[in-house]
């Protein structure tokens, strides 16, 4: 379905563009960003710490979708530009200021493949596929990661997105419900229902 899917290590060469995701972030932290998202309602000018924090995640976000560093770059400056537009009407949602910008990214990379009607890019790396082995409790080697790769591209879209949020951008369910617009709960079934049936894919492969 994906014919792009590789497993990738093209994101090595950009490493420092590279930001690490904390899987949980506290209820401390989310407050007090909250606080710096209403300075920033009050005063545009104050956006610029929330733009500098997660440029580089959103960048790394947009880039894995599309392995092209110029187009990242403007699709990350349209998720800000509409970030800070539509600014005045973010509400505290209990989850990081940053699942509102991925829930804006991922819109702007669809709407890109949608107008061009290009295949998109799913790019792998071999952390992604450990965690997922690890959760499918499958063995850890090269050729059930070959299979996982293979696997990953019978997935549909929405499927996709589910596993990218989880296992990719290491997210808690929480926010991937909120940036996919779903119950937690939903989040949940419906990515752990994936995993069964990519193990199940896998064993016919090994087979």
């Amino acid at each position: 379905m994906f014919s792009n899917l590789q497993i990738s290590r093209t994101l090595a060469k950009n490493e420092p563009l590279m930001g690490v995701f904390k899987k949980t972030v506290s209820e401390e932290a989310v407050l007090g960003e909250w606080a710096e998202v209403q300075a920033a309602q009050r005063d545009p000018a104050l956006f610029r710490p929330l733009y500098d924090r997660y440029f580089e995640s959103i960048f790394r976000f947009i880039f894995r979708r599309t392995a092209d560093e110029e187009l990242s770059a403007d699709l990350c400056s349209q998720v800000f530009l509409k970030a800070l537009q539509k600014i005045d009407g973010y509400h505290y949602r209990g989850v990081p200021f940053s699942s509102w910008l991925f829930k804006i990214a991922a819109n702007e990379v669809s709407q890109h493949y949608r107008q061009t009607q290009k295949t998109r890019v799913v790019s792998v790396e071999d952390t992604d596929l450990t965690g997922m082995m690890d959760e499918m409790e499958e063995p850890l080697d090269e050729l059930y990661r070959e299979h996982l790769a293979k696997a990953l591209d019978t997935l549909d879209e929405k499927e996709l997105q589910l596993i990218e949020m989880r296992f990719f951008e290491q997210k808690p369910f929480k926010e991937i419900a909120d940036i996919l617009g779903m119950t937690e709960s939903n989040a949940k079934v419906k990515t752990y229902r994936i995993l069964e049936r990519l193990k199940t894919k896998l064993t016919k492969l090994s087979d």
